[in-house]
């Protein structure tokens, strides 16, 4: 019976031996680690005092979640749209009409579904990342190349000043780059491409030719006449008439896309002032022109920021729409106004009047005044009251430098 014993000991110790040995061969030779995963993933197992803790096996640590799947797929149809949106380019180069071909409800919400104010985060903080010395000209001269920037007009040329690509897209302008015209009442605020502009009519804007968006609902509800410095708009039954305050006045809209590679500042458009600011959350879609015209309402979801008031005819507004990668737009002069924020109700707004009872003017500005920036580039939309004989200077799909003229009377 000893013997037994004996032989049962000897074969419990063998036993113990051969796990300890194909435990130590899986987990320190990564040879045989490769050739039993091949096989069958191991769990991985940690010691924690005299309690073991075992994780899923290594194969089966990634699953495929929905969010993977949304993501996957949005950004892919994104891509598409990028593509699209170059080939139309190519043919509008030929002078070959496009048609207006509009998204349907499915392929907005496809878009939507990608995060973009998430990503615009993150490229926001990455801007903000300072660059070593040695790798700033090569950074900032493939993104002059690739957007055809003009460093010429920069009030700083050497590529080495700029520490980040923050301070690169918001670099000033050298004081003679951008002459102000004094000889019509509306200029230029920024750079950029005019994607439309003219009357407004039947309460519709359109973003380009074909393709409109609802006037009250890129504005938002009238402002109370008591922030503003004229008097009772006439009775009107529509949005569009009640913004006119003078007799024998229309309502006119100028958009102004600004690609990655303009100025991405903006001025003061006329002598005016502003009482009132209307900040709406929303998406981050691109707007460049090919989806500008493939999105309708494209301006009405996207991030936005509404300036309202007046200049001496009446209604002025200027509105800094967002886009993606651009989900940071700044108002020098309203430290309060933050964009882009992890969360917000849809449909929503929040509203800050200038009026006070210290300061009854709200805030004067000058024609060509400083007026605010965006991190990229992204679309200024101009709408305002004028006489009848308003007349623009400007062609469609023209390029156009801050200070030249937009129209007069």
């Amino acid at each position: 019976m000893a013997a037994a014993v004996a032989r049962g000991g000897v074969a419990a110790l063998l036993r113990s031996s051969l796990l300890t040995s194909c435990n130590f061969l899986i987990h320190e030779n990564p040879c045989v680690r490769t050739g039993v995963l091949w096989k069958q993933p191991p769990s991985r197992t940690f010691f924690s005092d005299r309690k073991k803790l075992h994780t899923a096996p290594v194969g089966h640590a990634f699953r495929l979640r929905p969010f993977h799947v949304l993501v996957a797929t949005g950004g892919g149809y994104a891509g598409y749209r990028k593509y699209e949106d170059y080939r139309l380019e190519q043919l509008e180069k030929r002078g070959i009409e496009v048609p207006v071909k509009l998204a349907s409800e499915w392929e907005v919400a496809l878009y939507k579904s990608v995060p973009t104010r998430l990503l615009s985060r993150a490229w926001g903080r990455l801007n903000q990342v300072e660059l070593p010395t040695w790798l700033r000209k090569p950074v900032y001269s493939l993104y002059i190349w690739t957007f055809g920037v003009n460093m010429k007009e920069a009030a700083v040329e050497d590529l080495h000043h700029y520490r980040n690509l923050s301070e690169f897209f918001r670099r000033k302008l050298k004081p003679q780059a951008r002459p102000v015209c004094c000889l019509h009442s509306v200029i230029s605020p920024s750079d950029g491409k005019i994607l439309n502009f003219g009357q407004v009519k039947n309460c519709e804007v359109e973003q380009v030719k074909g393709v409109t968006y609802s006037l009250e609902s890129f504005l938002g509800p009238r402002i109370s006449t008591e922030e503003l410095h004229f008097s009772q708009a006439p009775p009107g039954n529509s949005f569009q008439q009640q913004l006119v305050t003078k007799e024998g006045n229309e309502l006119y809209h100028c958009v102004i896309y600004l690609a990655p590679g303009d100025y991405h500042c903006f001025h003061s458009p006329t002598d005016w002032r502003v009482s009132h600011r209307r900040h709406f959350p929303g998406s981050l879609m691109s707007v460049n022109p090919g989806v500008a015209r493939w999105i309708k309402e494209l301006f009405c979801h996207n991030e936005r920021v509404v300036l309202t008031g007046d200049w001496k005819h009446g209604f002025f507004s200027l509105t800094a729409v967002g886009a993606t990668n651009v989900g940071s737009i700044r108002i020098y002069f309203d430290q309060d106004l933050h964009t882009n924020s992890p969360s917000y109700s849809k449909g929503s707004y929040n509203d800050f009047s200038f009026i006070s009872n210290n300061n009854k003017e709200g805030i004067p500005m000058r024609k060509g005044e400083h007026l605010g920036e965006f991190n990229l580039g992204s679309t200024i939309v101009l709408i305002f009251e004028a006489p009848k004989d308003f007349k623009f200077h400007l062609k469609a799909g023209q390029k156009i430098r801050f200070g030249e003229a937009l129209g007069s009377l």
